[in-house]
């Protein structure tokens, strides 16, 4: 901005104080609309900042001032009157024509610091986003004999100051004017005007109106007195829709009165993702300074949403976000205590809301417990897992089991559970989110608990083993099987085991699935990788495709003679057994069931000679 432009006062001063602004004021009016602040709405926010603040500093050397703050909104206008402590003219040098020179440095109120909002200069220049021009008169209440002082500028940096007659402003304080610029004028429409004073006003400390409107509205909900519990749980509710938009599953008390927090945390009623992002309503000293905080509360606790107010907390420089410190971390640990306790003292007292909290929200606790021994001690009754026995907690589980065996993924649980629970071996689906971790963590909180992971060799060998002289007898027929299946990385073993209707089960495990995916890359890699691969090859366990001795259709086509027919029934057993255990299918192992369907319905049409010389097993 050039000297003259900013030498356009009407005030008289000396040759040593210029009126200039120290920055751009084009550049800074960008770099606020487009870059600092996500909405234009917040420049109502910076209004009531200041008068907020203004107030603050005038009660802290006269507390018996009055404390009003009014907001007149007539279209394409926006009058702002508060009773605060007022401006001189030196004042509006110090304060309006230094950008970023807050109100907290003036006439020794550091003291006070922590009654202050904001930066009176920035938060002033915040409204040429909404507005072409602004327009301070004000009065100071700290020097009773000066006289009132307008400040008037324009969004192209151009200000002018002059004092004017006392009947201009009689009492102290300060009335802000604001004309909007084109495109904004919605922005400044009464209606707006008042529902943007009460999101962000409502919880301040002082008498705000819009015209004739009430805008604050104390106490807040979660310090209001009820006459009972549940008057009080329905009253957080109704607040809970009026601000959520749902109806909350319980409320959760957050006073920290140390971190000077007061609020309340809203149970969602449905399931969210643990990578959702929660997003929180804070209120800094009454003012709402987001509805956006996602780093208020530990990763954990994705299943609730807070409001609350607090005076130690930092903003960021937009003001909008809360700035990462250890205050913040303290707080978030402390609140996430406030959560914990809440849950542990539903497992004491009252175990239906528990139990209807966690058919909706078992993962959020189960990720908190796998860090928090204590938690799962206390959760361990009831956080639900799959098992081979139904829905149970691990403590009903490992009542029922001396052993808790496991698998670590849904696949391999779906491969074991219905032969295992035959065989009266309990399984845990461990494959879901943080299931694994708390069933290997069972030992640390319950004592003397075996906890092992269920893998092929288990199950196998709880599964009963054939005659010896029936197995020989068998021998051809396995040979045939097992040279069918080999080129697929399968062997092939005859047990006895229920229940009957299972006429063959396959079984792998994840260090097998690794040296299967191995040799398929092997087969398709160049030479040189080839060579990598190769020399990668481990002495794994092949997967099994175990026959079921006791089950007709087997002891049927046990009893083949033609060679070829074995093949095609074993390939069409091994499809059935993936499909079962609801395996993704490679393009080999869909080229496999194919070729099985048709060799089976080419067997079938066959004339009755083919049939006689396959032994009569049909």
């Amino acid at each position: 901005m050039d000297s003259q432009t900013s030498q356009s006062s009407q005030a008289s001063q000396s040759p040593q104080s210029p009126h200039t602004f120290q920055v751009d004021l084009r550049g800074l009016v960008d770099l606020l609309s487009h870059h600092l602040y996500s909405s234009p709405k917040v420049y109502l926010r910076e209004l009531l900042q200041n008068a907020v603040d203004a107030i603050t500093a005038r009660r802290a050397e006269q507390p018996d001032a009055p404390a009003r703050v009014r907001l007149y909104a007539e279209g394409e206008t926006l009058r702002v009157e508060d009773t605060g402590v007022g401006l001189t003219e030196a004042d509006v040098h110090n304060l309006l024509a230094t950008i970023g020179r807050s109100s907290k440095r003036a006439d020794g109120l550091q003291e006070a610091r922590s009654d202050f909002l904001g930066q009176f200069g920035i938060g002033l220049l915040a409204c040429f986003v909404v507005a072409e021009r602004i327009r301070v008169v004000s009065r100071s209440a700290r020097t009773p004999g000066a006289p009132p002082v307008e400040w008037t500028a324009s969004d192209d940096g151009s200000y002018t100051v002059r004092t004017l007659p006392d009947e201009a402003r009689p009492e102290p304080g300060t009335t802000v004017h604001l004309v909007a610029r084109a495109g904004a004028r919605e922005w400044l429409a009464p209606q707006r005007v008042l529902t943007l004073a009460r999101d962000f006003g409502s919880l301040l400390p002082y008498d705000v109106r819009v015209g004739e409107e009430a805008v604050t509205d104390l106490p807040a909900p979660w310090d209001r007195p009820y006459p009972s519990p549940a008057t009080r749980r329905v009253a957080l509710a109704r607040h809970c829709h009026e601000l959520f938009g749902f109806t909350p599953l319980d409320a959760i008390d957050l006073d920290v009165p140390l971190a000077g927090i007061r609020g309340v945390a809203y149970v969602l009623p449905s399931a969210v993702s643990p990578a959702q992002h929660a997003s929180h309503r804070v209120h800094l000293k009454g003012m709402l300074l987001t509805e956006r905080a996602e780093q208020l509360l530990p990763d954990w606790a994705f299943f609730v949403r807070c409001v609350l107010d607090t005076d130690s907390l930092r903003p960021t420089a937009s003001r909008e976000s809360l700035y990462e410190d250890e205050t913040l971390a303290a707080v978030r640990e402390t609140l996430g205590e406030r959560i914990r306790s809440w849950l542990t003292g539903l497992a004491a007292g009252d175990p239906e809301r528990l139990a209807a909290f966690l058919s909706v929200h078992h993962l959020g606790v189960k990720s908190l417990a796998r860090h928090d021994n204590e938690m799962l001690r206390t959760m361990l009754p009831w956080l639900p897992f799959e098992t081979t026995d139904g829905r149970l907690s691990l403590e009903e589980f490992a009542q029922r089991h001396p052993v808790v065996h496991f698998t670590r993924t849904v696949e391999e649980y779906r491969q074991v559970a219905p032969i295992a629970s035959a065989q009266g071996v309990g399984v845990i689906n461990g494959g879901y989110t943080y299931d694994s971790e708390l069933i290997e963590a069972l030992p640390s909180v319950r004592p003397g608990t075996v906890v092992a992971e269920l893998d092929t060799d288990t199950v196998t060998a709880h599964l009963d083993a054939v005659d010896p002289a029936e197995e020989l007898a068998l021998s051809g027929f396995l040979a045939a099987a097992r040279a069918k299946l080999d080129p697929l990385g399968c062997d092939v073993v005859l047990r006895a085991f229920h229940p009957l209707s299972v006429p063959a089960l396959h079984l792998d495990d994840r260090a097998a699935r690794h040296e299967q995916a191995r040799a398929e890359a092997e087969e398709q890699a160049d030479d040189l990788w080839a060579g990598i691969l190769g020399s990668l090859r481990g002495s794994a366990p092949r997967a099994r495709l175990v026959l079921n001795h006791l089950n007709p259709l087997i002891r049927r086509i046990s009893s083949l003679r033609d060679p070829e027919l074995i093949g095609t029934a074993t390939e069409s057993l091994y499809g059935q057994a993936l499909l079962m255990a609801q395996r993704p299918l490679r393009p080999a192992d869909s080229a496999l069931l194919n070729r099985a369907f048709i060799g089976l319905l080419e067997w079938a049409t066959h004339g009755g000679s083919d049939s006689d010389s396959a032994g009569g097993g049909h």
